[in-house]
């Protein structure tokens, strides 16, 4: 238990602000050095100035990266590439980049540690050349496809299996199985050991660095803590966690590693795994709820992990405790990124409900985001599982849910540019016309649209059996596989068959951009004959150059598009969507595994817009695709929230896969005595209802936002929600900062 010396200044309270003010700075400082960062707001913490090693490189598209590695840390190669692969190298290069690792203690934090460099800058190549799926390449171009081949992580470990058996415990597991698998997984059961000998290493070594700071502390709070962090550190180097504060400790160090190995965010029911840590330690009189506020607040600044709050037990049961209200508490006091959302369904605790929502609008951060949980759930027991298995996948990502410890996903990795298709049917249609072979039409542009996308998804599932088939020989999940059920026992990676459940998804981008250009067709080339199929290629091929390219443009653009309620361009939206969904579920990969659909660009959208020429809804050619399943900013202009609602509900896939509705409020809507938010509250509810599966929530000064969008420098602690993730606006690029602009000004 952390006391607070009567006569010290240093609160629970004051500690925070100082934690806050380093964070903010260690912000500043990545703004710096990295530039841009268009993700979640990683908790990363730079090497210090003697460690650090900058390196640029150029991406494949082009675009300049910016890697801060650890002076004097390089892994040894087992590839001619010099790359290295297989489990017994990568274990063995991350073993080395712990023991290099920097220790970084914050006295005032009651937690230690913090990651400062990203193992996936080390490896490169990142996919092994010798395994070549060139084959696929000219349809994966073609059809603007994100592929996913090497793609990491993206499933949930279970972190109630390292509290139960810590690091001594895995190690001792590790240990167990290999002697029974040794002849065929020696070199996977290595790299497993090499990840806890590593770990345990970077924790011994905190503890030690902890007890020598409280011998040189004069403050007698931030020594009596320092030595009770290196006690804690010293028990979980090889014993499970006891305490609710230990208990954070551990997951820190877990999750600090899986963030560091590759970009692992995903954490699952916080709530859930610390209530007995909770509940024991406040019935034994030895934590407070300040206290227990306080600790998660120290977590939260340095994990920025996906967590869920509230939500069903496998019988239904809401789980709700004390806990889920004191990590909002937490985020709430803290104030900096964090992904935390909030179930919302028929069984769940409305007071969670309201706090998340007032929290929304005092501290304008978009934090937390709203599960509807009973539709994902009823919608993953479609995919043939019972709803007691499906009531027990955790939020875990941007817009994603899995079965901790038991499900491979690679949840929001691939993805079809809906866009793509469109354009390739289209030309396809008006190269065959231009022949005499067919009279162009929006049917027969339907048609092969549906032709096609089937292609694309076909694309993708034979990438996905061959990411299945290679991954654990490239780089396999060495730190989930910690904590899954099956892969220490099996002697198998997750990414390879090691756990019990397969459900790769398959998201769908540019919905509201080809609902559109399908309506826009439909008006004003077929029905009202106001432009000829081949004047509409000529102005697509220009990019709508000229005076005349112009009034073309807006011409297909004022057309009701998708939102605007029973336009045609809805119709379209839903027509594109059951046809994606059937595709998706009309079968599984060649190899067998199970497909889900869903609707979710990510940061995808800037990068998948350029790709794509002028499209008939008047998109100018490399401007972004529609984001996710909203319509596009300003499809009505009265900017019905209700209307948002109903249209992001009509495209729902319906597989347990989520299609986000994204959604701007003003902050002067939570100032009418509480009117506000029983408005919010019920749209929320009603989105569930009609059948939505995710909501995220900004509440933001129109004013405010354009000038931080010019000024950025000048807003450092402005925090939006991009889209499924949390950030600093001053850390997004100008063009994300655009995005989240266009749709913050659509909404006012």
């Amino acid at each position: 238990m952390v006391s607070e010396s009567p006569e010290s200044t240093l609160t629970y309270s004051a500690r925070l602000d100082a934690i806050r003010a380093t964070k903010m700075a260690q912000t500043r400082e990545k703004q710096r050095i990295i530039g841009a960062m268009d993700y979640d707001d990683w908790a990363l913490v730079l090497p210090p100035p003697d460690r650090r090693k900058i390196v640029q490189t150029i991406s494949g598209s082009g675009v300049p990266i910016t890697d801060c590695l650890l002076d004097g840390f390089a892994p040894a190669p087992n590839h001619p590439s010099g790359g290295f692969f297989g489990p017994r190298a990568v274990g063995a290069a991350f073993r080395g980049l712990l023991e290099a690792h920097p220790v970084y203690i914050d006295p005032l934090s009651s937690l230690a540690g913090a990651y400062m460099v990203n193992f996936n800058s080390y490896r490169k190549p990142q996919w092994n050349p010798d395994l070549d799926y060139s084959h696929l390449h000219a349809d994966q171009q073609r059809y603007g496809l994100a592929p996913a081949i090497g793609g990491v992580q993206h499933f949930c470990q279970d972190m109630e299996i390292g509290l139960r058996l810590g690091w001594g415990g895995l190690q001792h597991k590790i240990d167990h199985y290999r002697d029974r698998n040794a002849t065929r997984a020696s070199d996977f059961y290595a790299g497993l050991g090499d990840v806890v000998a590593g770990m345990q290493r970077w924790i011994g070594r905190h503890a030690i660095a902890a007890r020598r700071m409280a011998a040189e502390e004069t403050d007698a709070t931030l020594s009596a803590n320092l030595l009770e962090i290196a006690a804690i550190n010293d028990w979980i180097l090889t014993e499970p966690p006891r305490t609710f504060r230990e208990a954070l400790q551990w997951i820190l160090w877990f999750q600090s590693a899986a963030r560091m190995y590759n970009g692992s965010g995903s954490l699952g029911r916080l709530d859930v795994m610390l209530g007995p840590y909770y509940q024991r330690d406040a019935a034994a009189g030895v934590l407070t709820d300040e206290e227990a506020i306080f600790h998660l607040a120290c977590y939260l600044v340095r994990d920025t992990a996906y967590i869920q709050l509230g939500g069903p037990d496998p019988d239904g049961r809401d789980v709700t405790n004390p806990v889920s209200y004191l990590a909002l508490e937490a985020a709430h006091r803290l104030k900096v990124p964090a992904n935390i959302g909030v179930c919302v369904g028929e069984s769940t605790d409305p007071g969670l409900l309201r706090r998340g929502v007032e929290l929304l609008f005092e501290d304008r951060a978009g934090i937390p985001k709203f599960l509807g949980i009973d539709r994902t759930t009823e919608g993953f027991a479609r995919n043939g599982y019972p709803l007691e298995l499906a009531r027990q996948r955790a939020y875990s990502g941007c817009h994603w849910s899995a079965l901790p410890g038991r499900e491979y996903t690679l949840n929001d990795g691939p993805k079809i540019n809906f866009a793509s298709v469109f354009d390739v049917a289209l030309r396809a249609m008006m190269a065959d016309a231009a022949r005499g072979a067919v009279e162009p039409s929006v049917a027969d542009l339907w048609g092969r649209f549906r032709s096609h996308l089937r292609r694309a998804v076909d694309v993708l599932a034979e990438g996905l059996d061959f990411h299945y088939a290679h991954m654990p020989e490239v780089f396999p999940e060495l730190v989930l596989d910690l904590l899954s059920h099956g892969p220490i026992e099996r002697g198998i990676d997750a990414s390879g068959g090691g756990v019990e459940y397969y459900n790769m998804c398959i998201d769908g981008a540019a919905l509201a951009t080809v609902a559109d250009s399908f309506a826009a067709v439909e008006q004003r080339v077929e029905h009202e004959r106001r432009l000829t199929w081949e004047a509409l290629i000529g102005h697509l091929d220009a990019d709508f150059a000229g005076p005349e390219g112009e009034r073309v443009r807006l011409m297909l653009r004022n057309i009701p598009r998708f939102g605007a309620g029973g336009s045609r361009a809805d119709d379209w939206a839903v027509r594109i969507t059951r046809a994606f969904t059937e595709i998706v579920k009309e079968r599984p990969t060649p190899g067998g595994l199970n497909l889900i659909p869903g609707l979710f660009a990510w940061a995808l959208t800037i990068a998948m817009g350029k790709e794509v020429g002028a499209t008939p809804n008047g998109r100018r050619a490399g401007e972004p695709i529609s984001h996710g399943a909203n319509p596009e900013p300003g499809f009505r202009k009265d900017g019905a929230p209700t209307a948002l609602a109903a249209a992001v509900a009509s495209v729902q896939p319906g597989y347990g896969n989520t299609a986000p509705m994204q959604i701007e409020f003003s902050p002067s809507l939570g100032k009418d005595n509480g009117e506000g938010i029983e408005n919010v509250i019920s749209l929320i509810r009603s989105h569930f209802d009609m059948g939505g599966t995710q909501i995220n929530i900004n509440v933001m000064d129109a004013a405010r936002v354009l000038e931080a969008h010019k000024h950025p420098d000048r807003y450092p602690d402005l925090v939006v929600r991009v889209t499924g993730f949390s950030a600093y606006f001053a850390s997004l690029s100008p063009e994300f900062r655009q995005m989240v602009v266009d749709r913050i000004i659509a909404e006012e």
